[in-house]
């Protein structure tokens, strides 16, 4: 992911897309200071799954930004938010659809036998691992509770 970020700037630059340039580096800015918080830690460089969960993580934060802007009256701030969030969309993998997060779900269920609430971090964290960045887990974890008190 890393070299598709890298390459993705090179191509802003040259395009002189101000927004992108200013998206990406943000985004490689983000990356280098996981870099340096896991030096500490004396572990190898960020893995992709962090860094789709840096991009996921600033996705939220613009998405926020964007209501609130929305909401104030402030559309040419809201604009720049909704461009920097289609940007950040480009590097993470596709979403499931509502009916593909029930299968999802109904399979980890299947998968780590969970039979009531109690489970529910286990399908979650099955869910985390199968579908790593494709799942809102805030959205799912509602549909995870009611299919496991369904039983």
């Amino acid at each position: 992911m890393r070299e598709e970020i890298s390459e993705s700037l090179k191509v802003a630059l040259k395009a002189r897309d101000q927004r992108r340039t200013a998206t990406l580096r943000a985004i490689n800015s983000a990356i280098q200071d996981k870099d340096i918080a896991i030096r500490t830690e004396q572990r190898g460089p960020t893995t992709n799954e962090e860094i789709l969960s840096i991009i996921q993580k600033m996705v939220k934060q613009r998405e926020e930004s964007f209501a609130i802007y929305a909401q104030a009256g402030r559309t040419d701030l809201a604009t720049v938010e909704k461009e920097e969030i289609d940007i950040l969309n480009e590097f993470l993998p596709k979403g499931l659809t509502d009916e593909e997060v029930e299968a999802a779900i109904r399979a980890a269920i299947a998968t780590t036998g969970a039979e009531g609430a109690k489970d529910m971090g286990k399908v979650i964290a099955q869910l985390k691992v199968d579908y790593p960045g494709r799942i809102d887990f805030g959205k799912a974890s509602g549909k995870v509770r009611a299919l496991l008190a369904a039983g």
